[in-house]
């Protein structure tokens, strides 16, 4: 199967359960990565293509909603769909809370599933390009200069040119240089793209009083 193709992980020690979600996956055109065991799972490599996880409440060695807090602090892009045999009304709206795609009870309704699964891996892509996208914008901030650094901190908080050069000590005209240089490093076609980058990197764009 080519690279690209989504993944879908199934974490449950039931082989008969992990045996006809193997089937319905590859069905569907899907890759289908079992694991009977949480430590089995969490041993794994990460992916870096669409998936989600069909991941079993009551696990024998590690409880799923343990898992889940697991993989929500390592800021995965994986949605999880939980299954369960006995799931209980707190547990689900637990599990929903901390952000599960789907909570679904044994015996698993195929079309259901196969629709959630649908739904997490659509999830998934979009978490992967604003992941990317993220990413690219760190790498693209990081080929500043520490001056153009300085000068896009100020200029996103709306400093006109002469007003920054004030700030750093340094002309207008080479303030134009460098702010020039930000804006092609950082691929800005606006202002407003610059503005933008700014928050997302985290970066101050509020004007100091």
């Amino acid at each position: 199967m080519p690279p690209t193709t989504p993944t879908v992980v199934v974490v449950d020690d039931d082989i008969s359960v992990r045996e006809s979600l193997e089937l319905l996956i590859q069905n569907e055109g899907w890759r289908p990565a079992l694991f009977e065991s949480a430590q089995e799972f969490l041993t794994r490599l990460p992916t870096v293509v669409p998936s989600c996880l069909i991941l079993d409440v009551n696990l024998p060695d590690l409880n799923g909603l343990d898992i889940q807090q697991r993989i929500s602090d390592e800021k995965s892009s994986t949605p999880i769909i939980f299954i369960t045999g006995y799931g209980d009304i707190p547990t689900s709206v637990r599990a929903m809370k901390a952000g599960a795609a789907e909570f679904l009870t044994k015996p698993l309704d195929d079309g259901i599933l196969i629709a959630a699964i649908r739904d997490a891996v659509l999830r998934s892509e979009a978490n992967l390009r604003r992941e990317g996208a993220q990413r690219q914008l760190q790498e693209r901030f990081v080929l500043l200069t520490k001056r153009e650094r300085e000068v896009m901190n100020l200029v996103v908080k709306g400093l006109m040119n002469k007003q920054v050069g004030f700030e750093l000590d340094i002309s207008e005209i080479t303030v134009k240089a460098h702010r020039g240089k930000v804006m092609e490093k950082m691929h800005a076609a606006t202002f407003v793209d610059l503005v933008n980058m700014a928050a997302r990197l985290g970066i101050s764009t509020a004007r100091e009083t």
